[in-house]
């Protein structure tokens, strides 16, 4: 079980406002770059803040911008799915542009005081795996893997519960390593997730 499965009902609640973007003109290539450049502000954002300022303040943002950044993913494939605006460039740009939010959301926590480069940047590089083993899945003859436990929605939700409490002034003391290991142990499990299930469906597709 993962937030991903939760999906659907968030897509229903969003619907009214996707059709009102269609009606408009939007297009889901706007609002997936939109989502890409808003990540990067964001994070550099709440990065300068805290390496000039010393003050954590500017993460208490990303808990909004990561439900902001969920409905925008939401959107971009609603407007591509149901308003017949599939292309192969949206379906880069909708990866990629995951990638990027991913690394400059993740890559910011690193200048908090009781973290370090490199914690973050490996469970930054494993959430790039994750997702990479997820992509993998065509190739091998499978599906677009979204399996769990610490998919995209789930590893937002750990970001963004992160920045919070380091937002408010909260510090992590002895458990910032334990807290770093543990998230990038669910990746690594994620991972195997993706390859091992991927693996299960290309031989049953090629088996039936």
């Amino acid at each position: 079980m993962t937030l991903y499965e939760l999906k659907p009902r968030f897509q229903a609640w969003l619907r009214p406002v996707v059709q009102d973007l269609a009606h408009r003109g939007a297009t889901a290539n706007q609002v997936t770059i939109a989502a890409a450049a808003g990540s990067l502000a964001v994070g550099v954002l709440a990065a300068i803040g805290m390496l000039v300022t010393e003050s954590p303040a500017l993460f208490l943002l990303f808990p909004l911008w990561l439900f902001l950044r969920m409905a925008l993913n939401a959107i971009d494939g609603m407007l591509a799915r149901e308003h017949g605006q599939q292309s192969a460039l949206g379906a880069y740009l909708n990866e990629l542009g995951d990638i990027v939010s991913d690394l400059a959301l993740i890559l910011p926590l690193a200048a908090l005081p009781d973290f370090g480069l490199a914690q973050v940047g490996t469970f930054a590089l494993l959430a790039v795996m994750a997702e990479a083993a997820g992509l993998v899945g065509p190739l091998a003859g499978a599906s677009r893997r979204y399996d769990g436990p610490l998919g995209k929605s789930d590893r937002a939700f750990a970001v963004g519960a992160i920045a919070l409490w380091a937002g408010l002034g909260l510090g992590f003391g002895a458990a910032a390593s334990w807290l770093w290991l543990a998230l990038s142990l669910l990746s690594l499990y994620t991972i195997a997730n993706r390859v091992r299930r991927g693996v299960a469906e290309a031989r049953a597709r090629t088996a039936g």
